[in-house]
């Protein structure tokens, strides 16, 4: 499918094309700065995920915001007659009587009124609170404002009151599903905890892995993904992390992973000089690398970016590098002799959900602008 996605440049939007490499499609992002040429590739896709919205500023300019970006789109779905799906991101703030709630209700009635004019399927996704990684601090979630903080040493102000989350790479799936439902609306079931819990949890976490890379006790699927969303923050400027050998008469001892609770899988292996391994990204995972013997180059570059961060590491002095998620990583052997390396992941290897997804990490993305 030719799949156009408003918004691409977004928080959700950076979500939820990295979701859709791994489908095959064609994906055609537009943002601010290709907003223009809106109707012209419209004309050409077989489907719209409309992502693109307004949610902070004035009342009146929220409202407007988001119609004016829904009525865009509409112009183009009539005048095109294509394509004949469209998936909207909306929200459980819907018709609640805020600005934000008022202008998502009216955008939703604009683009379901569109699709239906040309014999379309329009499929309403009201998604509730988003986190995850690489998000904005004090725009698109409190959960990104508190990791701001909490690495960043601030106590924030807490409003306690029970919230309900999201992923946004869960959100992002519920989105492509979209693309074949035959449902009208979609209401993803968020998890339920509390602003306050959030912030203790990300204190817990913080803490317990700057004592030298401790992985806390992750007792859920939430504690994982605010675990991988702490992780992403604190990614490149935390790494590597230092490691402390234990050296006596008899030789050497380093403790590369301790995991507090945590179930996990460890293994070594060696690589001959100038091979590469790796090449490819996770979503959920959490994995560290350490080099136990010879020298190596860990090159990551964050998905639908083409900056690459290099650390060069020495088994002489061994420190750790943790994968991010949605990060493409390899190992490369720089040295002369073999290369032997330590693997951890926080989970067992599953063959059919290895979650491991081949990219090569110097191949520049030719999208739009990084996020």
């Amino acid at each position: 499918m030719r799949i156009v996605v408003t918004g691409a440049a977004g928080f959700l939007g950076w979500h939820l094309r990295v979701r859709l490499r791994l489908t095959g499609d064609d994906v055609v992002p537009v943002t601010r700065d290709n907003w223009a040429e809106l109707p012209d590739l419209v004309a050409g896709a077989d489907a719209i995920i409309h992502v693109a919205g307004v949610n902070r500023g004035p009342d009146s300019a929220v409202v407007r915001g988001n119609i004016d970006l829904a009525s865009d789109v509409a112009v183009a779905v009539r005048r095109s007659g294509a394509p004949s799906r469209l998936v909207f991101a909306n929200s459980t703030q819907c018709g609640n009587g805020s600005a934000y709630g008022t202008g998502k209700a009216m955008a939703a009635e604009i683009l379901a009124d569109a699709v239906a004019h040309i014999g379309g399927h329009c499929v309403d996704v009201r998604l509730p609170n988003l986190f995850g990684e690489n998000g904005r601090p004090r725009y698109n979630s409190f959960v990104a404002t508190f990791v701001h903080a909490v690495v960043g040493g601030i106590a924030p102000t807490v409003v306690d009151r029970p919230v309900g989350l999201l992923h946004a790479q869960d959100a992002a799936q519920v989105l492509i599903d979209g693309l074949t439902s035959q449902q009208k609306r979609t209401d993803p079931a968020p998890t339920m905890t509390s602003v306050a819990a959030v912030l203790d949890t990300l204190r817990e976490f913080n803490a317990v892995y700057s004592d030298g890379g401790d992985i806390p006790v992750l007792r859920s699927r939430l504690d994982v993904d605010l675990f991988n969303t702490l992780r992403a923050a604190r990614f490149p400027a935390g790494y590597p992390i230092a490691l402390t050998p234990r050296t006596d008469d008899r030789g050497r001892l380093v403790e590369t992973v301790r995991a507090h609770g945590s179930a996990g899988q460890t293994f070594v292996s060696t690589t001959k000089p100038g091979i590469t391994r790796g090449e490819h990204f996770h979503l959920r995972k959490i994995e560290r690398f350490v080099v136990l013997g010879g020298q190596a180059r860990i090159s990551l570059r964050r998905v639908l970016t083409d900056r690459v961060v290099h650390f060069d590491v020495d088994g002489r002095n061994p420190v750790a590098v943790d994968m991010p998620t949605m990060w493409v990583h390899n190992i490369t052997n720089i040295g002369d002799q073999d290369l032997v390396t330590l693997f951890w992941t926080n989970e067992l290897f599953d063959p059919d959900q290895p979650d491991t997804y081949p990219e090569p990490v110097s191949v520049p993305i030719k999208e739009a602008a990084p996020c």
